[in-house]
């Protein structure tokens, strides 16, 4: 908009006007990122070097919605931008150019979104005219090594005190910094924002201690001490803070 370039953020592009106001662009290319609605195929082939997609995995890794979140979760160590030629299937187009990043331990979904996004957008600057000349040919996935991120949905947010400390404290990183995982105080849903890993053991889901450096509670194997936490309606605070004023006792069960 400060360069007066036109912008344009339709709801849909299934509706005919939206599509012949695009068509009537005359592009070179379509390029695509992080965008959740389904492009029609006329829109796919309508630019004159086609459609590339900046997608956030290492294809065919993580093919799908939540590919940033999945990596997390799943624990891997490396993730990066796969620039793909669109075709109609979920992510399965052929390959253009491939980057990869390590993950580090303290990574959670926003700041590995940010640098994923710097790399994507110095990848598809320096791509396009090699694109155009021919230079840069697209390879079809491989057929091993397939992953899907499905979409986080309302019962990824629930922490399942069953899973190992290691799991959980991955899932709580790929769920920040939003929507957040959570879990159930005294029937209370709590956001859990920060914990880390523990060598300490107990029944599933008890208390172990609860004191100024968090709330330790036992996991499927280890424990997880929460160090970040919010009731619904309040603000983020450290452990210290919350415990001031809500209670947690050694003994009691979180869900």
């Amino acid at each position: 908009m400060e360069r007066r370039l036109a912008v344009d953020t339709p709801a849909t592009l299934a509706d005919q006007a939206t599509q012949a106001r695009l068509l009537g662009v005359s592009a070179d290319f379509l390029v695509v990122a992080a965008y959740g609605l389904i492009i029609p195929a006329s829109l796919l082939e309508h630019a004159r070097f086609g459609a590339v997609n900046i997608h956030a995995s290492l294809l065919p890794r993580w093919r799908g919605a939540a590919p940033i979140q999945r990596a997390l979760m799943a624990g891997d160590h490396q993730t990066g931008i796969t620039l793909m030629r669109m075709d109609a299937g979920l992510d399965t187009g052929p390959m253009l150019v491939q980057s990869s990043i390590e993950i580090a331990a303290d990574d959670d979904a926003g700041t590995l979104h940010d640098r994923l996004a710097e790399l994507g957008a110095r990848m598809i600057v320096e791509s396009l005219p090699a694109i155009a000349s021919g230079q840069l040919r697209p390879s079809p996935q491989p057929a091993d090594g397939v992953t899907y991120a499905r979409k986080i949905a309302k019962p990824d947010l629930a922490l399942d005190w069953r899973r190992s400390a290691t799991e959980i404290e991955r899932t709580i990183r790929a769920l920040r910094p939003a929507p957040g995982a959570t879990a159930r105080m005294r029937g209370e849903s709590v956001k859990v924002w920060r914990a880390d890993v523990s060598d300490a053991s107990g029944e599933v889901g008890q208390v172990l201690a609860a004191d100024d450096r968090g709330i330790l509670v036992a996991c499927g194997e280890g424990a997880l001490r929460i160090t970040e936490l919010q009731r619904a309606g309040g603000r983020r605070l450290v452990a210290a803070e919350f415990l001031r004023g809500f209670a947690v006792n050694r003994g009691e069960r979180l869900e």
